[in-house]
């Protein structure tokens, strides 16, 4: 008795719909998360320069809050009071710990506004913060 099967020489098949899927909601997530990130550059702010000021990478998460020339204060497009501030950063501080926070003043701010602020973060125990700047434009960089 001959049990052993007659096997033709097949390669198994890769399955591409389960990589389609992926690839699908990945590309949805980064389009979503390029828009969203858009939302908080599209303010109109003067950042202050500095010589070691560049753009840096943003970092999974981080919150912008946006301080106006008049100073208002704003995160995603929504303007708030200091009180209202504190409560969203009271939040943000009791869940998520070590949440990276960046200041972006209008370089015509008032620094008490921005130190109001800064004492806001503070407050809500908020120590991860950094203060947004540009490049200086020097000769050399303006001839590119």
């Amino acid at each position: 008795m001959n049990f052993r099967k007659k096997s033709r020489n097949t390669l198994p098949g890769f399955q591409m719909t389960s990589m389609m899927d992926i690839v699908f909601l990945m590309l949805f997530f980064f389009i979503t998360t390029s828009v969203f990130s858009q939302w908080e550059y599209e303010i109109n702010i003067t950042l202050p320069s500095a010589q070691s000021g560049k753009v840096p990478d943003r970092l999974p998460g981080e919150i912008i809050i946006n301080i106006t020339q008049d100073g208002r204060v704003s995160v995603n497009q929504q303007d708030l009071t200091l009180d209202a501030l504190k409560t969203r950063l009271d939040r943000l501080a009791r869940y998520f710990p070590g949440q990276p926070v960046v200041l972006r003043a209008d370089k015509a701010t008032r620094y008490e506004d921005l130190i109001k602020v800064v004492d806001t973060c503070r407050k809500a125990d908020i120590w991860n913060f950094s203060m947004a700047t540009m490049e200086e434009k020097t000769a050399a960089t303006e001839k590119k």
